[in-house]
């Protein structure tokens, strides 16, 4: 990958377009920018990336993609025809200055990964520097296309803050959807760092929100050098943040949420050790604390006397619950009349036919009266390398296991679900990884009325990954209009209103319940009828203007 310096003047030119000694220092920034080539553009690349990360929970320091999509557009300015390259070496240039960007962000964002493979340090941990340099790396890759795209369509003018944004949403778009995806810590996520910004979400959704992202945080790019239409246009990216942050002022009510009668919900957050979780000698341990903990005095003074639904986090037992009727004797014995239990579990299915091996299920469970399994659903989006190996076998074969301690991995179920929860509404369950993914949260054909995501964030302690988890989980609310519930091992275990807004919540690393009410559904949203059509529609039309304009400077 060539990352050379650039015989054409062009890029001096509009560094240089105030005329001597009347550079500014942004501008002389911007020029020193343009110029950069080697070692130095690819650092400068990664520390941009690096500073965008900041963006993203627990910090949400939005701001910061003011300065690093800056930076971003003028390394692209500098990545142009070479005398040795032509222009094969202006696409090389800017898909390594979108790599070296992807990679520090990346890093920067998900370098708490690495927790997970210290859980069971002798038989992960030389995993972890691996691990954190591939990902940072493979994902570093779909921010290098995205670059590429724009500097295909990259123009001299204030137009290329728009090839930019489509570039940077067109690839975003693909890392949530290729290879069963992976939208953790999208573009979109920085912008809706508020409860008022990401109201916006509930128009557009996560995709729309990377584009407006990408619109609106370029967009002081083009007031360097670009005179009175590049003025214009930094006016319009602040413009169009007033809009998001104005609708949002507007869409939020001053008043709370009304909530169902005669609801009492009690989530029970026990944070257990993960290095005990999966542990078969731990499990008398494990069941007690869950009983005793379920059982303890709430906030209004009493035990389960009067909470209709008491909900456990994901893979709450160390054990087959069906296989262990003592265990089942003691939840008949926990639970009062009337009261129902949504839990986390492991369920097993004989092998189908044609296959060895006994199936297991990452499941949620709701119990009734004597313990008995009113329903069920299996979780259909499995994590990679945490829940299952691809190519299982091979991988198997030589020595790698997915870090749950399940020999052959998780079955995944056939798809989302609705299911029917005595004294509530109708509930579309979650179970952790699957809450990322919009527009795979929801069983379009039977709308439930709220959400329950149940999750195990104890794999990677007290780091910004429960956070970033939890914020992209609310993401959903706005989006859907729908409430949701959430009962973390570790935390952060919450109820969360269709605004996005946290009406109640335990802190990360508490063992402790919440006590809360269930709120109403808000009317479905505008993102939860039309889902993406509208914004493609606007995506593709941005992508024709830019097209346009490049054509007519070609």
């Amino acid at each position: 990958m060539s990352l050379a310096p650039t015989d054409s003047p062009r890029p001096a030119r509009r560094a240089a377009s105030r005329g001597p000694g009347r550079a500014g220092p942004v501008e002389r920034i911007a020029g020193s920018l343009v110029l950069a080539w080697g070692w130095r553009r690819a650092l400068a690349a990664g520390l941009a990336g690096g500073l965008a990360a900041l963006s993203q929970a627990p910090i949400h320091a939005f701001p910061v993609l003011w300065i690093a999509l800056p930076v971003l557009v003028f390394l692209l300015d500098g990545a142009v025809e070479t005398a040795d390259g032509g222009r094969s070496g202006r696409w090389r240039a800017a898909f390594g200055i979108g790599w070296c960007f992807g990679a520090g962000y990346f890093l920067a964002g998900l370098w708490w990964i690495g927790s997970a493979f210290l859980v069971d340090p002798l038989r992960f941990g030389w995993l972890l520097p691996i691990a954190l340099a591939a990902l940072s790396a493979g994902l570093g890759l779909f921010t290098g296309l995205g670059t590429l795209i724009a500097r295909l369509l990259w123009t001299d003018g204030p137009a290329r803050i728009l090839a930019l944004a489509v570039g940077l949403w067109i690839s975003e778009y693909l890392r949530g959807h290729i290879l069963t995806g992976f939208p953790w810590n999208a573009l979109g996520y920085g912008l809706a760092a508020n409860d008022t910004l990401m109201q916006a979400a509930s128009l557009v959704g996560l995709d729309g929100m990377t584009l407006l992202a990408g619109l609106i945080f370029a967009a002081p790019a083009a007031a360097v050098g670009g005179g009175r239409a590049g003025l214009a246009t930094a006016a319009a990216g602040l413009a169009l943040f007033a809009a998001v942050a104005g609708f949002g002022a507007w869409r939020l009510p001053a008043q709370a949420v009304a909530v169902h009668p005669g609801i009492k919900l009690r989530i029970m957050q026990p944070a257990i050790d993960q290095s005990h979780k999966w542990k078969p000698e731990f499990r008398d341990e494990i069941l007690a604390r869950y009983n005793a903990l379920s059982t303890a005095t709430g906030t209004d003074g009493q035990g389960l006397a009067g909470v209709t639904h008491l909900i456990w986090p994901e893979s709450a037992f160390p054990f087959l619950l069906t296989y262990e009727p003592e265990a089942l004797r003691q939840l008949a014995d926990l639970l009062p009349s009337g009261t129902i239990l949504l839990t986390g579990a492991i369920r097993a299915e004989p092998p189908a036919p044609g296959e060895s091996r006994t199936r297991y299920f990452n499941s949620i469970y709701v119990i009734g009266e004597n313990a008995s399994i009113l329903a069920a659903y299996d979780k259909a989006h499995l994590v990679p390398f945490g829940e299952y190996l691809p190519a299982q076998d091979t991988l198997e074969a030589i020595g790698l296991r997915q870090l749950t301690h399940l020999r052959g991995g998780f079955t995944p179920g056939p798809g989302l679900q609705t299911l029917a929860v005595p004294g509530a509404p109708a509930m579309g369950p979650l179970i952790c990884y699957e809450a990322i993914f919009p527009d795979a949260v929801v069983d379009a054909r039977n709308r439930p009325e709220w959400l329950l995501n149940v999750t195990n964030d104890a794999w990677f302690g007290l780091t910004p990954g429960p956070y970033q988890h939890f914020h992209q989980v609310r993401l959903r609310t706005v989006e859907e209009g729908l409430p949701l519930v959430r009962a973390a091992n570790s935390g952060i275990s919450a109820v969360i209103d269709g605004y996005g807004r946290v009406i109640s919540s335990l802190k990360l690393g508490q063992s402790a319940l919440l006590d809360a009410q269930l709120p109403v559904s808000l009317p479905a949203t505008f993102y939860s009828e039309h889902r993406s059509n509208a914004f493609w529609l606007a995506a593709i039309c941005m992508l024709c203007l830019v097209l346009i304009r490049a054509r007519r400077l070609s």
